[in-house]
């Protein structure tokens, strides 16, 4: 079955996801995985980011899993998904979010 958006994951993703626990990397790993499927699962939220100057055809998502956030984008008319950020909470708050967004100025 051919994935319906094409996945990229930032470098710095990939670190941080190989640095986790092993039984929340594998939960991780699956999530990040199902997104080129379904970019909206039940446990994703998305963020606000109307302020930002972000393009309309590109929308900020988190998925919660326990004290984990998987921070991802989405584009419907470009068909890709790109997961940023894997995110312990507390204490990570989204202060990184801005430089995230400037890269869709």
């Amino acid at each position: 079955m051919t994935p319906k958006y094409n996945l990229y994951i930032e470098p710095d993703a990939h670190a941080e996801r190989k640095n986790l626990p092993g039984h929340v990397r594998q939960r991780i790993q699956r999530s990040i995985t199902d997104l080129a499927e379904n970019p909206y699962p039940p446990q994703s939220r998305q963020l606000d980011t109307s302020e930002s100057g972000m393009p309309d055809t590109i929308a900020i998502y988190r998925i919660r899993l326990d004290k984990w956030r998987i921070v991802y984008a989405v584009n419907e008319d470009e068909a890709w998904v790109w997961v940023w950020g894997i995110r312990r909470r507390p204490p990570y708050d989204y202060q990184d979010l801005p430089e995230f967004l400037n890269r869709f100025s």
